[in-house]
């Protein structure tokens, strides 16, 4: 039996894992600001935007906009980060630290925002080689949220028939031939980010390498 995280206290992860990632950026050059993330086409900057997005709109105005970008989520994400970039990284910074504390969510799915937080502040940190992890005990909410349904991304598809095991915390789920990592390394993977299969190990490992699909949460 695990301990029940309430709502509050997932927010108060989320906050503190933005208030991070804000730190890192902090310290960006201009040129690492144009860095290709692991999210898709993204560049650094265009993910901060897209965080920023995240944390501004609620479950009206995310309708809203995805009736009127006709259920294209592409072009319904594309609007609201350009919506929300700045002129320059230190203004599309200045707007993400605005939002740190922000309990505003498309829905009441407080576990997959924190687990929007964490997964592109590593979609971030990766390529650029930042060394700072989220907190165990918050991607292991984020992991165990995703190994339990498909919402944001397909965690209970990609790890069907499979058995999770953290080496470094207590995430386990599953049956099957076993994939073991780090927590923030099977969260990755079940997000749809291949590059973290390299971090894992385990007979599973190939089927789900073979089963990811990127996703841009």
């Amino acid at each position: 039996m695990t301990d029940v995280v309430s709502r509050n206290g997932l927010w108060a992860m989320a906050h503190a894992e933005r208030a991070s990632l804000a730190d890192d950026l902090a310290e960006l050059s201009n040129e690492q600001w144009s860095t290709q993330s692991l999210c898709g086409e993204w560049t650094v900057e265009e993910v901060v935007a897209h965080l920023t997005a995240a944390a501004n709109i609620g479950r009206f105005r995310w309708l809203r906009s995805v009736l009127g970008a006709r259920f294209d989520f592409d072009k319904h994400n594309a609007r609201r980060l350009a919506e929300h970039r700045g002129a320059d990284p230190a203004e599309t910074l200045a707007r993400f630290r605005a939002v740190i504390t922000s309990t505003t969510a498309a829905s009441g799915h407080t576990a997959a925002w924190l687990g929007e937080v964490i997964v592109h502040a590593q979609d971030i940190r990766r390529p650029l080689g930042l060394p700072r992890q989220p907190s165990i005990a918050a991607t292991t909410e984020v992991a165990r949220f995703y190994a339990s349904r498909n919402f944001t991304v397909p965690g209970l598809s990609n790890i069907e028939g499979l058995r999770l095991e953290a080496t470094d915390g207590p995430f386990r789920a599953g049956t099957g031939p076993t994939v073991s990592g780090t927590t923030i390394a099977l969260t990755m993977a079940m997000a749809g980010r291949p590059d973290y299969c390299a971090d894992l190990s385990g007979p599973g490992v190939p089927t789900l390498r073979d089963r990811i699909v990127p996703q841009a949460v």
